[in-house]
């Protein structure tokens, strides 16, 4: 995904033929409509952080911030293992990132080393698939969560996710811009 020579739009991250992103949900029932939002955002996610080294992912944009693309995968990592395992399934995971005495360690862990950069996506794709799985199997969208300090439904969660990916990957669109001047849609 992404890089910007050769193309036919030079200012966008992939001509729109090349775009892996879709519109299923046209006309689509709620369940499709909120998972196709859903994979879009990841798919921009992964699109805004393609062609770049360990070290560019792990730039940070302005001080005081620890705010790094690396940092956003590693974050969106956690919110889903977080929504998914610990809130909607009940289970007693430990937290991915987050420690006793550095609850931001999701950011200021994402240091610029290879090792760090494919650990942070396989478990970003890890968690993803567990959420997509566990969407598949839900009867419905009003299945609610399992953490009873916590409860919430399925359809709740959906929208909160895409609320969170929105979010970040506005944040992304800077700090790609940050890096390497790339910008798009």
């Amino acid at each position: 995904m992404g890089g910007m020579a050769g193309k036919t739009y030079p200012d966008m991250w992939v001509d729109p033929e090349d775009d892996p992103r879709s519109q299923e949900s046209l006309l689509g029932d709620e369940r499709t409509t909120l998972l196709d939002y859903l994979v879009n955002y990841r798919l921009t996610l992964e699109l805004k952080c393609s062609d770049l080294t360990a070290e560019q992912l792990a730039t940070r944009s302005v001080p005081p911030s620890t705010m790094s693309l690396l940092g956003l995968v590693r974050h969106l990592a956690q919110v889903e293992q977080t929504w998914w395992r610990r809130v909607m399934a009940g289970e007693d995971t430990p937290y991915l990132y987050r420690r006793a005495d550095d609850r931001d360690a999701d950011f200021t862990g994402a240091v610029g080393e290879d090792a760090v950069v494919a650990e942070a996506w396989a478990r970003w794709r890890e968690e993803t698939a567990n959420g997509d799985a566990f969407v598949a199997d839900a009867e419905s969208l009003d299945l609610v969560s399992l953490d009873p300090t916590n409860p919430i439904n399925l359809r709740e969660v959906l929208v909160h996710l895409i609320e969170e990916y929105a979010r970040h990957c506005g944040h992304a669109d800077l700090l790609r811009e940050c890096v390497d001047g790339a910008t798009g849609q």
